[in-house]
């Protein structure tokens, strides 16, 4: 089948799943619709009971979904399963996709090609099944092996950290995913979303690889810089670091969200090239690796502060030389 020809169950008036979404349900004597009772409810395997896989399970649990079954290897993972996935079967993965309508596969990046050939060599029926991956960096492109053998291929993203931690399933709420499919299946996709607690926001498919360099590049490397500020601080005789650096990088964060570069505030902003080259030197001393880290960011913070106008170009001309190996 073709993935971007509409497949009868996603067609328009059909409702936005499997099914139709139509299917006429009795409602309970005392007028309250519980989530089992609404129409289209799935039956969900989870393919990789991390902890995406799992909070997104019982995120669709909650909406009504049934989630069946689920791999779990480590005692770890079928523990996860037992907490977050009660009453869900685990089993191998060619199973887990066998029982399900929508099969979610929270497998790590690197390994999710593999899978998606794995499960079409092994003969696995997919055809008509909603096969979800959660991977920032990939689109729909890597589910290619399970569309061509008639799955209906989704990418959905939730833009979160997720730490295992029981309060990962109420992080959801709010919160945008990465969307990436067919446009027949678009509905579909935007609909699992807003049932989960998120926000649909449309990434094509080439652009999927900056989207996700941009979000680790904020994210991940934020706990580096914060981590690696804490430990200066605690170089220097700050007792407290976390307590110290709390408010002023929450204000920063604001700043940045709010105002753009305009948000800017410090040394570099200010021209000032003497103090910017005493930060060099003392890190130098103390930390080489963010020594190397503080000059990277200087250049593109007085790049970025000279093209707004913030930085005159003398001082900008100062600057470079005080940043230069």
């Amino acid at each position: 089948m073709d993935p971007h020809d509409t497949p009868a169950s996603a067609a328009p008036g059909n409702g936005p799943f499997p099914g139709g979404g139509t299917t006429p349900h009795t409602p309970r004597k005392d007028g309250q619709e519980t989530p089992e009772d609404r129409p289209a409810r799935l039956s969900v395997g989870v393919v990789g009971a991390g902890r995406v896989g799992t909070a997104l399970g019982a995120a669709l649990s909650r909406a009504g979904h049934r989630v069946i079954a689920a791999t779990a290897v480590s005692e770890r993972s079928r523990s996860r399963v037992e907490e977050r996935l009660p009453g869900a079967d685990v089993a191998p993965p060619p199973d887990v996709v066998a029982a399900a309508d929508l099969v979610l596969l929270t497998v790590p990046d690197d390994e999710l090609p593999e899978l998606a050939t794995g499960l079409v060599s092994a003969g696995v029926t997919v055809t008509g099944k909603l096969i979800m991956h959660t991977s920032g960096r990939y689109g729909t492109a890597v589910l290619d092996p399970l569309t061509r053998a008639g799955a209906l291929p989704l990418a959905l993203h939730p833009v979160m950290t997720f730490t295992g931690r029981p309060d990962d399933v109420n992080r959801l709420t709010g919160i945008s995913f990465g969307v990436t499919s067919p446009e027949p299946l678009r509905p579909v996709a935007e609909a699992l979303v807003l049932e989960m607690g998120g926000e649909p926001v449309w990434i094509t498919e080439e652009r999927r690889p900056l989207y996700h360099a941009a979000l680790a590049g904020g994210a991940n490397h934020l706990v580096t810089l914060v981590v690696e500020a804490m430990d200066l601080l605690h170089a220097a005789g700050v007792a407290e670091p976390g307590r110290m650096l709390g408010p002023l990088l929450g204000a920063a964060l604001d700043n940045g969200l709010r105002l753009g570069i305009d948000g800017l505030t410090g040394p570099v902003a200010r021209g000032d090239a003497g103090t910017v080259s005493g930060h060099i030197d003392e890190l130098a001393k103390v930390s080489p690796e963010s020594r190397r880290a503080y000059v990277a960011l200087a250049r593109l913070t007085a790049d970025r502060a000279l093209a707004a106008g913030m930085l005159k170009p003398e001082d900008a001309e100062r600057l470079l030389e005080a940043l230069a190996d």
